[in-house]
């Protein structure tokens, strides 16, 4: 691994005892998997040194956070990307209306699904309607739970501006909900969900892919 050290001479420190941060790693079909180079202050360092050596890296480097311990295995540990990420989503899952503790418990398989269809909408960049909160105004994803349909209704509320107002008519209001509902829908498909129209197309039914 001759050309461990030249990707950055002042961060690849891989006879350092334990140093945490960003690595390039290798899964091995049999082992622990390998350490490449690092550590990195963070991911997009880590990235751009696996692209300045494409081609000189093992197939399959990818970057992971953790820490290195003295005898070169390494602990994954959540990176601080993720620890942001779970703060925004317990902040989406904060917007869900007072139905969900009235319907469901903490073992009811529709509370892991909202979970899964909120997150899914987040990394789409959607974000959940805060319908009691200061932005309720703004709109967002509205998540009903429908244990009847063994689903949760999924809709898209405009801001108030087109949805209540309707400053630009009312054609273009039922238009643009249209295009947001049939996107909301897709977004899920594409994350492997099982949706189906409910209520004439004005939302859709999720359920978890069989």
């Amino acid at each position: 691994m001759s050309f461990v050290r030249g990707v950055s001479s002042g961060e690849v420190v891989l006879d350092a005892p334990v140093c945490q941060g960003w690595w390039l790693f290798v899964d091995e079909e049999n082992g622990p998997g390998q350490i490449v180079a690092g550590p990195f202050p963070d991911r997009s360092e880590a990235r751009w040194a696996a692209d300045s050596y494409e081609g000189e890296l093992p197939v399959g480097v990818r970057s992971v956070y953790g820490v290195r311990r003295a005898d070169g295995v390494l602990n994954r540990r959540p990176s601080p990307q993720d620890w942001a990420w779970l703060a925004h989503l317990g902040d989406q899952l904060e917007r869900l209306s007072d139905d969900w503790e009235v319907l469901l418990t903490d073992e009811d398989p529709l509370t892991t699904l909202v979970v899964e269809i909120t997150a899914s909408l987040a990394e789409a960049g959607l974000p959940l309607h805060d319908a009691d909160g200061a932005g309720a105004e703004i709109g967002g994803a509205c998540l009903i739970p429908h244990p009847q349909l063994d689903g949760i209704v999924v809709t898209w509320r405009q801001h108030d501006r087109m949805s209540i107002d309707q400053v630009h008519g009312s054609a273009p209001t039922a238009a643009v909900q249209h295009v947001m509902n049939r996107a909301v829908a897709d977004v899920l498909i594409a994350r492997g969900f099982a949706v189906e129209t409910f209520g004439g197309a004005s939302g859709h039914v999720v359920r978890s892919a069989a």
